[in-house]
């Protein structure tokens, strides 16, 4: 099975996108979420622990991109405990002030966590989505990631969720990866392969989610 047409879909509505960055010059690319981008439990992003964050670097999907891709620099924006509306609040300070070419965004396991709606989640998505696009962002939408505890409820509305996401995405020629696919837990679905905690990966399940945001990177931008 080639994975990477497993985990990540871009299609575009006026053909590829092309993220262009200036000779010598790094790709900018801000990584937008909640604790599953700050790296819990085992790093602490600059964000919250600054200025160079604190922990085991390798504890981040972010580490593991700029490792395989030493071009593109990785801004790790991740905040333990948000929602998406909270995340979308952070956008213009977050996003906008690294002048980014690409946003990739991981956000909603909280308000699920929380009870909110499908739709409330839904929304918020949106507005991260189309105010990236409005500033020229590309966008790399990534699906809500199992955690060990999740109720039934849980798990049917995040299926749902993840479902739209990438249905979202193809509708509107957003990117797309499927990290919760990356670290599910083949002999246990719906959980996580590896985890410290239950709730968050480990260092090898944000490897894998590196690995699989990467690949969607590679093969669908041309940088």
């Amino acid at each position: 099975m080639n994975l990477k047409k497993c985990f990540c879909i871009f299609i575009f509505l006026l053909g590829a996108m092309t993220v262009n960055a200036t000779a010598g010059s790094k790709i900018k690319i801000v990584a937008l979420g909640d604790s599953t981008t700050a790296g819990s439990p085992g790093f602490c992003p600059p964000s919250q622990c600054p200025p160079k964050g604190r922990g085991d670097q390798e504890s981040q999907y972010a580490y593991w991109l700029m490792k395989r891709n030493l071009d593109w620099e990785v801004f790790n924006q991740g905040v333990n405990g948000e929602r998406s509306d909270q995340i979308f609040k952070r956008f213009d300070s977050d996003v906008l002030s690294h002048q980014s070419q690409m946003v990739i965004v991981l956000a909603g396991v909280n308000d699920l966590y929380q009870g909110k709606s499908i739709d409330f989640i839904q929304k918020n998505l949106i507005k991260i989505y189309e105010k990236a696009k409005r500033a020229g962002i590309g966008v790399l939408a990534c699906s809500v990631i199992p955690y060990n505890f999740s109720s039934p409820e849980v798990k049917r509305k995040m299926k749902e969720l993840n479902d739209w996401i990438r249905d979202y995405s193809r509708e509107k020629g957003n990117g797309f990866c499927d990290t919760f696919k990356a670290v599910e837990n083949p002999a246990k679905l719906e959980t996580l392969i590896s985890s410290p905690d239950g709730l968050h990966p480990d260092k090898d399940g944000y490897h894998k989610m590196g690995e699989a945001i990467s690949n969607c990177l590679q093969t669908t931008l041309k940088f």
